[in-house]
């Protein structure tokens, strides 16, 4: 019994062409990534590239000109804004933004993806009786905006078809 249920929610499915997401392919085989070694977000995109498998990452400066793309961070920039105080003066919310600007060329300097900017921001109440919970909190947000753009910044370079 349990299994007709089970054909008659996946049957529908399947016959309206639905199948999960794939991995995104490239349209090269190399790149280098001109992330500063600090950069949580820069040790993220790496580990993203070289799950892939498909795709040779390359770290080394002295040789960028060996990768098919460049990868060139422009910026990486963690904002933290007050939005909302009490009638004391003491701030109640803030605004988290996390901005990422980058830019994709060939070694001979063809842009592939022009100067791009990405922005990712949360809102966050702020309470100082519980300061440790909400540098917690703060710290993941940082961690899900971060998720986010890599993510986003995957399915661009995907997006290029030719080199």
């Amino acid at each position: 019994m349990g299994r007709l249920v089970t054909l008659g929610l996946v049957a529908p499915l399947a016959g309206c062409g639905f199948q999960l997401r794939q991995p995104p392919t490239f349209a090269f085989k190399s790149i280098y990534t001109g992330v500063a070694p600090t950069s949580v977000l820069g040790t993220e995109l790496k580990r993203n590239l070289a799950a892939m498998g498909s795709v040779e990452l390359i770290t080394d400066a002295t040789q960028q000109q060996k990768a098919d793309v460049i990868l060139d961070v422009l910026q990486e920039l963690r904002q933290k804004i007050v939005v909302g105080t009490n009638a004391a003066g003491q701030v109640r919310e803030f605004q988290l933004r996390l901005t990422f600007r980058f830019r994709l060329r060939t070694p001979k300097g063809k842009e592939l993806i022009p100067d791009t900017e990405m922005v990712q921001q949360r809102d966050i109440s702020f309470n100082e009786s519980a300061v440790l919970a909400k540098e917690t909190e703060e710290a993941l947000l940082y961690r899900s905006m971060q998720t986010d753009i890599v993510h986003q910044l995957m399915r661009r370079l995907a997006a290029v078809k030719e080199i």
